[in-house]
């Protein structure tokens, strides 16, 4: 059983370094391009590891910053509260990307190919496939158990990038996420969210002394093998100044490289 236990818990850092790099850094904020090769295994993975659309994904993230911790942020504990998020962030998620509006308008750059159409928006096939790879190496006991580790742990840290990265840690700068360095650990560098927030558009999150970011190590490994072209050679902060001691409104971008 503690194998089932170790092979959930691996597949759950292969899909959570996925979500990072391709979705978040690369997807959603387009601060990394990665050679097709690259994309197609990622999209491959994804699907069999999370069952995720990604340009869903991209839309429901891009509207938290496009309305971050204010009405209309998809999944904020100051609105809603800690527990809501933590406990809920799936149903929510879910409820904002089949709403009919948010992938029209904040992934229009990202359309459904033929292979979306033929595999990957089809969930619980991708799903169904990815247990019965686990079945075919474990067996069904170990295997239902790997799966059920492994989608128990990806959305509570996916949902703890949220709940306690919008609540609980440091604010190096002015906005209202906050960094959490054992989070970041956990979850290949999201945890670095009020870096993230102050410059969105870098591949890099944890971008500070002492700050240790897995995603930026995986980005860097495959740029050097010339399968991933990084956009800003150093990240550009949104704002700068003082941390807040409490909630603060994000005003317009002002880009400045970090010296």
């Amino acid at each position: 059983m503690l194998v089932a236990v170790l092979v959930g818990l691996a597949v759950c850092q292969v899909a959570i370094l996925l979500t990072t790099v391709y979705l978040h850094r690369c997807l959603a904020h387009r601060s990394l391009t990665l050679a097709p090769g690259v994309v197609a295994v990622c999209r491959v993975l994804i699907w069999l590891t999370t069952g995720i659309r990604p340009r869903q994904w991209a839309a429901v993230h891009r509207k938290h910053h496009a309305f971050t911790d204010v009405e209309g942020d998809p999944h904020s504990p100051v609105l809603e509260g800690f527990w809501r998020v933590q406990l809920g962030n799936a149903v929510m998620y879910r409820r904002v990307a089949r709403d009919g509006e948010t992938v029209q308008r904040y992934a229009r750059d990202i359309p459904a190919d033929r292979w979306d159409q033929l595999l990957f928006d089809h969930a619980v096939i991708g799903l169904g496939l990815g247990v019965a790879i686990l079945v075919t190496a474990l067996g069904w006991r170990m295997a239902l158990v790997a799966a059920a580790v492994h989608a128990y742990v990806y959305l509570a840290l996916n949902a703890a990038i949220n709940a306690v990265g919008h609540r609980f840690g440091k604010a190096p700068y002015p906005n209202t996420a906050r960094n959490n360095q054992w989070l970041a650990l956990l979850t290949a560098g999201e945890g670095h969210h009020n870096n993230h927030h102050a410059a969105p558009t870098s591949a890099r999150l944890g971008f500070n002394p002492g700050e240790l970011d897995p995603g930026w190590w995986l980005v860097r490994l495959l740029a050097r093998r010339r399968w991933a072209r990084v956009r800003h050679s150093q990240p550009r902060l949104r704002q700068t100044g003082p941390a807040p001691a409490g909630p603060v409104a994000v005003g317009a971008p002002v880009e400045e490289p970090v010296a």
